[in-house]
């Protein structure tokens, strides 16, 4: 005999309350998390805000009163479930056909009212809507800008180095815009993937059943380059692949509850959009997309180097890791000072290098050098090559010089931005590193700045993980270093 989905998705049910029970089975689930990103939920909320002005200048919304109430009804009760992060959510409707919905960072969400058209259900109309807020909740633009701008993104945000004015500012001058283009809106296909799971919890807390979220993406693929409204969804929205088997692998770990498989308003909506003269698919007729090619990979999980000595061996990451205090401390050397956490220690090599670090940030094997795990490392690099050499070219030699000492160490594939240190021409380059703690990337901003006594230079690291709670001690650090030389 042949079961239809339904009594499959409830025999899914019946296996996970027999072995788990609703609670185990949601304990033991883990659901996608935030990954890595320079900017603060702060400035993803300023972000969306200031995207939403430039989106709402150049589109059309649609003003209808009830249409409105109809889209923000369904997306306050997406918003509301526990899945969907704590940002100032916002819906409103586009008028547009193409089959399409973008939200930015930070909670700004528009439908496009194809998108609408298209929808056979409510469920299906909430799917794509819930996927949408998960990209916000796990801030998927803000974190692939920081991949894909890291070196200048780091400039701005993780170093504050560019000066005052607001982030969208600094961001426009790197051309990073909130068009359909933007970095900020183009998803990858892991991303995709994210946002299909933690899209169907939230659908499903919501009360819709996830599974027409699946439906529905999978019959826009299906009628790939039928019509060309679908494009700008799967072009921002790449297909991840095994849409419906991925969300109905996640339903035994949802609380088991009845869906409501009603249209609710929807046919009442879709018919007062074409009484307003919306486009989109003919009633009845099934829209269409087309593929679009992969995106680019996400970056290897697997950089470069420490700078300095190699690490003697891999470290265990501590339970605890102590975080910058807000008093500071003066180091005064030869020909440069700093400020520094008044819980860190100093630790003045041979070579002349002075590190600045916190004392369970910092190892010593016999007859090695340090291991800095988190901190900051100063010093100058001599030499007749160098007093010839230009800024750029002698940051070259030191960053070789650097991946001598530890192979794991590269540059990203980016040139160093410009800036200027205690009033001189400086630039920033972004480097990656095996951290000493096992399996853990680590991020080195180096500043180098030529002076009389050679290349200065200030090393800035941390494990990926731990980079934000050590900015604002880097930034201090960095703004207090005077050159006299």
């Amino acid at each position: 005999m042949q079961w239809s989905r339904n009594h499959r998705l409830i025999a899914c049910w019946l296996a996970a309350l027999l072995l788990l029970g609703p609670a185990a089975a949601a304990r033991k689930r883990k659901l996608p998390k935030p990954g890595f990103n320079l900017f603060s939920v702060k400035q993803d909320i300023e972000l969306g805000r200031a995207g939403a002005k430039e989106i709402e200048s150049k589109v059309e919304l649609v003003t209808d009163e009830q249409v409105n109430r109809y889209v923000q009804t369904i997306g306050r009760k997406l918003a509301a479930t526990r899945y969907a992060g704590d940002f100032p959510y916002t819906f409103k409707v586009v008028r547009d056909d193409a089959i399409n919905a973008f939200a930015l960072p930070g909670g700004p969400t528009y439908v496009n009212t194809g998108l609408i058209l298209a929808a056979e259900n409510e469920a299906q109309l909430a799917g794509v809507m819930g996927h949408e807020i998960a990209h916000v909740a796990l801030r998927h633009g803000t974190s692939q800008a920081s991949k894909a701008n890291f070196i200048q993104i780091a400039a701005i945000i993780g170093s504050g180095l560019l000066g005052g004015g607001s982030i969208t500012s600094e961001l426009a001058r790197l051309g990073i815009s909130f068009g359909a283009s933007s970095v900020l809106l183009k998803y990858s296909r892991s991303a995709e993937k994210q946002a299909d799971i933690l899209g169907a919890y939230i659908v499903h807390d919501a009360g819709y059943n996830p599974v027409e979220m699946a439906r529905f993406f999978e019959k826009l693929q299906a009628e790939t380059g039928k019509r060309s409204k679908i494009a700008t969804f799967f072009s921002t929205h790449p297909d991840p692949g095994n849409r419906m088997q991925r969300i109905e692998e996640e339903v035994p770990y949802m609380a088991p509850r009845e869906y409501d498989a009603g249209s609710g308003r929807l046919p009442e909506i879709q018919k007062r959009l074409r009484a307003l003269g919306a486009a989109g698919p003919p009633a009845g007729e099934k829209a269409p997309a087309r593929r679009t090619p992969r995106t680019s990979p996400e970056r290897s999980s697997k950089p470069a180097p420490q700078t300095g000595p190699p690490s003697a061996a891999r470290l265990s990451r501590p339970p605890r890791i102590a975080l910058p205090s807000g008093s500071f401390r003066t180091y005064r050397g030869r020909g440069f000072s700093f400020r520094y956490p008044g819980n860190w220690r100093v630790y003045e090599g041979e070579d002349a290098s002075v590190t600045v670090a916190p004392p369970d940030a910092v190892t010593q094997a016999r007859g090695k050098g340090l291991t800095v795990v988190r901190g900051a490392i100063f010093g100058f690099l001599a030499g007749a090559a160098l007093q010839q050499a230009s800024l750029a070219e002698a940051t070259r030699l030191l960053v070789k010089r650097f991946q001598s000492a530890n192979p794991s160490l590269r540059p990203v594939n980016r040139q160093p931005t410009p800036m200027t240190l205690s009033g001189r021409p400086a630039l920033l380059t972004t480097l990656f590193s095996d951290s000493p703690y096992e399996g853990e990337t680590e991020i080195d901003l180096l500043v180098t700045v030529k002076t009389r006594d050679g290349l200065f230079y200030a090393v800035f690291a941390a494990p990926q993980r731990d980079f934000r709670a050590f900015q604002p001690a880097f930034r201090g650090i960095l703004n207090s270093v005077l050159l006299s030389n």
